[in-house]
């Protein structure tokens, strides 16, 4: 017996392949919803993490930054302190400038050379006075130039010629003299002896700008 089906076949064929189909498609469509949820999540995740990050660099920059602060005040406090130190330093060695300026034309006047007065204005001492001749002036000035630590840089103002009377009978040809000279302070003379210290090669130790000794 011959069985024929006469059934709409292919329309239920079409409509199942059209049900696998869009169950295909929203499974698809649910597989890419969750993987963008995971990658959204995962970003999400990053995001926050280098927020908190980001956060804790700025609190770091902050606490940093009081103590830079901090450090900055100290600094100053420090070089205000030294300059206080210094100033008083300074004025404790100045106390003693005028005994300097006295004993250092004591050893350093020629014979034949006379001071009338001496007038101070900072660092600069103007001399007046009388020389029996212009030699006397000129080794006056070698000697304060060279043989001086405290007196520096003298310079002559100006020299005329003159006459002394010794006594009704005796006048004497001499030369009157002005010049200025300057009076180094006691920082001064610290610093100096400080970098002729430092200058010195170490004890021991050859001196590199010395010349080898040839081999025999």
């Amino acid at each position: 017996m011959i069985l024929i089906n006469l059934l709409p076949h292919r329309e239920a064929a079409r409509k199942r392949r059209r049900e696998a189909f869009f169950a295909t498609l929203g499974m698809a469509a649910l597989a890419g919803v969750l993987i963008c949820g995971a990658v959204y999540s995962w970003y999400l995740a990053q995001i926050e993490n280098q927020q908190g990050k980001n956060d804790f660099l700025k609190a770091e920059n902050t606490r940093l930054d009081g103590q830079i602060k901090d450090i900055a005040g100290l600094q100053a406090e420090i070089a205000a302190l030294r300059a206080r130190q210094n100033a008083v330093e300074d004025l404790q060695g100045n106390r003693n400038l005028p005994v300097y300026l006295l004993s250092e034309l004591v050893k350093q006047l020629p014979d034949g050379v006379y001071i009338n007065s001496m007038k101070q204005d900072n660092q600069t001492i103007l001399l007046t006075g009388v020389a029996q001749s212009n030699e006397r002036v000129s080794e006056l000035l070698r000697n304060l130039a060279n043989n001086s630590p405290w007196l520096t840089k003298p310079e002559l103002v100006e020299i005329t010629a003159g006459t002394v009377t010794l006594s009704p009978r005796d006048q004497r040809r001499v030369s009157n003299f002005s010049m200025r000279v300057g009076l180094k302070r006691a920082s001064d003379i610290k610093a100096a002896g400080s970098a002729a210290t430092a200058s010195k090669p170490a004890p021991g130790r050859p001196n590199s700008a010395a010349p080898a000794s040839p081999k025999v």
